[in-house]
């Protein structure tokens, strides 16, 4: 199965097929080399058969975590390339997460001005967000995402087969964002989400609802101009919450607690109850007046506050501009 996304940069695919990382070759022309960037938490064995589809590929395997997307990896990934010669009919191969997708996402949007990138996340986060829509990013001096461009991949492939080796905190911080897809846009998905018991059982669903969600918003605004910023719903003050925990929080778990800030009484309710049944973080725990300087430095900022996604009411949202007093006294809540 597979959904297409048209962007104004690029239509391509989303591909759903259990076992798709061994024959890669059914999807994209593999006669050529490939970079493969992958991360060391995710099983060797998925870069391994992703690199023996092609006619020639290089592995790079960064540290796992956030801190890996960082401009000395980007580097290396660009004199990787070099190295062996690559040219704009050869390609770059995410396998792992959004660390690994962002980064070679962000290196293939550079070098030689720009070659095809594949994408092909292995963890729920990535599969129902960060591989989708083409936002490209390293972090840079402690500040998440300041450094990116917009690349939209030539694919993403979607094996599920990958999150039989995926433990259950990294399930559950991915799940936050499909919470976040359907507190914004979707209220039948979180009804789903809040009946649903055997919610491991139904992740491809899940994926799939949620990725519906990400394909129409993207499809409008693939650069983030106007509609795309819904995606940020937790994101503002999650974004701070992660720069502040320095890897004590998965990205997902900071989303989750970014949320319940962004929200009415009403909402935060079901939100916070949906939240802990996949035993997320409902509380932060860092200093208000941290987390207001960090999210200062946020791309939707100015000198009197920023723009955020409210959530008064379940499956709808609307965008405020919030001063920076008003965040802090959320933040204090």
């Amino acid at each position: 199965m597979h959904i297409q996304i048209s962007s104004q940069d690029l239509s391509y695919d989303i591909i759903y097929e259990k076992g798709a990382l061994s024959h890669l070759g059914d999807y994209l022309n593999t006669d050529r080399k490939a970079l493969i960037v992958t991360d060391s938490g995710v099983p060797a064995d998925y870069a391994k058969k992703a690199a023996a589809c092609f006619k020639e590929a290089f592995t790079v395997t960064i540290p796992q975590g956030e801190q890996s997307k960082n401009i000395d990896n980007y580097l290396l990934i660009l004199k990787k390339m070099l190295e062996a010669n690559f040219t704009r009919k050869d390609c770059v191969v995410a396998v792992g997460g959004g660390v690994c997708g962002d980064l070679a996402a962000f290196s293939a949007s550079c070098y030689m001005r720009g070659l095809q990138f594949y994408n092909i996340p292995t963890t729920v986060l990535a599969m129902v967000d960060s591989s989708i829509g083409g936002k490209t990013a390293i972090d840079f001096e402690g500040v998440k995402n300041v450094v990116g461009s917009f690349y939209q991949p030539s694919a993403v492939i979607i094996d599920t087969e990958t999150l039989e080796t995926l433990d259950t905190r990294q399930v559950n911080a991915g799940l936050a964002e499909a919470v976040k897809m359907a507190a914004t846009n979707d209220a039948e998905l979180f009804d789903y989400l809040e009946k649903c018991d055997d919610y491991k059982a139904h992740l491809e669903e899940i994926i799939k609802r949620a990725n519906a969600i990400k394909r129409s918003v993207v499809e409008e605004d693939p650069q983030e101009k106007g509609l795309r910023k819904v995606l940020n719903f937790g994101h503002t003050v999650g974004h701070a919450i992660e720069s502040a925990a320095k890897g004590k929080l998965l990205h997902g778990e900071c989303v989750a607690i970014g949320m319940l800030l962004m929200c009415s009484d009403e909402a935060g309710a079901r939100i916070e109850k949906i939240l802990k049944k996949y035993s997320l973080p409902t509380e932060c725990g860092y200093d208000t007046k941290d987390l207001v300087d960090i999210m200062k430095h946020d791309k939707k900022a100015n000198d009197k506050g920023v723009s955020c996604v409210w959530v008064d009411r379940i499956g709808s949202f609307e965008f405020r501009n919030m001063s920076w007093d008003e965040l802090a006294e959320r933040g204090r809540k």
